[in-house]
């Protein structure tokens, strides 16, 4: 499968009614129930737009580190992205002023640790979701096994 050329279009659509959970759709997507977390008050059992960015964040990490690792010919039997973000209030304004995604990578024995540090570092550089935001965005990794 090729990729399209930019630019590149998405839309979501979000409906709600007051009191309610809202409810989020794109086409050929099931539908997602999206409420407040529970520092907003929300309940706290449903994926909430902060959730949803930090999973955008580690996913876009993870799908760019695969392509790059494909690229590179960096054989690995599994990675883990944990993505953690810190809402504050700056110049009077809520935002994200702090994304630090944590990589758990396993390489075999025989792949060089070097490339996998190249590779993961690549992937934070391409990940276009964290390249969209404006906080500071940091990257920490720990490979297992390679030719350290």
């Amino acid at each position: 499968q090729i990729m399209q050329k930019f630019p590149h279009m998405y839309s979501v659509k979000v409906a709600g009614k007051p009191e309610n959970n809202l409810t989020v759709y794109a086409e050929n997507l099931p539908p997602l129930e999206v409420a407040p977390p529970l520092q907003f008050d929300g309940p706290g059992d449903q994926w909430s737009p902060e959730d949803l960015l930090m999973a955008s964040v580690a996913n876009c990490f993870v799908l760019s580190f695969r392509a790059i690792a494909r690229a590179n010919k960096l054989e690995w039997s599994s990675i883990e992205c944990v993505s953690e973000g810190t809402l504050d209030r700056v110049n009077g304004k809520a935002l994200f002023a702090h994304i630090l995604t944590k990589v758990k990578l396993n390489i075999s024995q025989d792949q060089s640790v070097e490339t996998a540090e190249k590779t993961l570092n690549r992937a934070g550089e391409t990940c276009l979701i964290s390249n969209s935001l404006t906080c500071i965005s940091e990257l920490e990794f720990n490979i297992v096994g390679g030719d350290a």
